[in-house]
């Protein structure tokens, strides 16, 4: 396994001062990652970003740590004003920046949902969203760059939707991001979860949740509701309600031996969360092998 950390987990850090988007690399490389990964709302909003890519990529390049992955926001039903040709360009666009950060994959959304009439779900889009998904990674191939959808956003979430479009998509250089907790969101056990994921995996997120009950009481700041009604809390990997051993059994099982990146949204400190995570994380992968 290689180890990576999404800069998103330094968010705390970028938004206080202490970090900046060029400097989480030198921290990643300090607590002990091979790589970082980045995504496209931290990107400087007044620099051109294929300039602000050439600067990320020159400066991983100098402290000595790859750049593994870059993570984009996408919407094949609604984004740029519902227009699916316009979007995919977009992510075209996004595909070039993630060729001039040196990244071999580029993972994007599909939708948020807010699907036009209330009859619609995730079959009745599901060609849609999958043409969408094609077209951006034929384009990629070309560029000799993998795409790939994680289960995120409530709607695109649970295995078996992501499974469908993949699917659906029906293209090798098309993938899956794995994302550990975000099952949680969904209301889905991660273990179960993960073992029909691994399969399709191209990445990994690491990520943990406490979990409390949707009977009980709202637990207070820091949570918020699955889409099952559940109360969830990011928290260090290894500390939550995550089954990360069992995660990391089933990609083993089938073979993953690529990248797993630490994505922390806890509440704690998010340098010492990080390095908290990593070390546990290395203990699991070990324990497992």
């Amino acid at each position: 396994m290689k180890y990576s950390v999404s800069v998103y987990s330094f968010l705390k850090a970028i938004e206080d001062g202490r970090l900046t988007p060029l400097s989480c690399i030198g921290k990643a490389k300090e607590l002990g990652f091979d790589a970082i990964e980045f995504v496209d709302f931290v990107f400087a909003r007044d620099e051109d970003p294929r300039e602000y890519a050439a600067r990320l990529a020159e400066e991983a390049a100098r402290v000595g740590i790859a750049i593994s992955n870059y993570a984009v926001g996408a919407d094949f039903l609604n984004g740029s004003e519902g227009d699916l040709e316009a979007e995919v360009r977009r992510l075209q666009g996004q595909v070039d920046i993630a060729k001039i950060l040196g990244c071999e994959t580029l993972r994007h959304d599909v939708t948020g949902g807010g699907t036009p009439y209330r009859w619609q779900g995730y079959d009745s889009v599901l060609e849609r969203l999958a043409d969408g998904c094609r077209a951006v990674t034929e384009y990629a191939a070309a560029c000799g760059i993998c795409t790939m959808t994680e289960n995120h956003g409530y709607f695109s979430q649970d295995s078996l939707r992501v499974e469908k479009l993949i699917n659906t998509v029906a293209h090798d250089n098309f993938g899956w991001l794995v994302d550990m907790g975000n099952f949680l969101c969904a209301g889905e056990e991660p273990g179960a979860a993960v073992g029909r994921a691994a399969r399709y995996a191209f990445y990994v997120h690491a990520k943990d949740f406490v979990v409390k009950p949707g009977q009980g009481p709202d637990p207070g700041t820091g949570f918020f509701l699955s889409r099952t009604g559940d109360f969830l809390k990011g928290t260090i990997v290894g500390q939550g309600n995550v089954p990360v051993v069992q995660c990391l059994r089933a990609l083993k099982r089938e073979n993953y031996d690529g990248y797993i990146a630490i994505e922390f949204e806890g509440m704690e400190d998010c340098i010492q969360g990080v390095s908290i995570g990593l070390a546990n994380l290395k203990k699991y992968v070990t324990y497992v092998s």
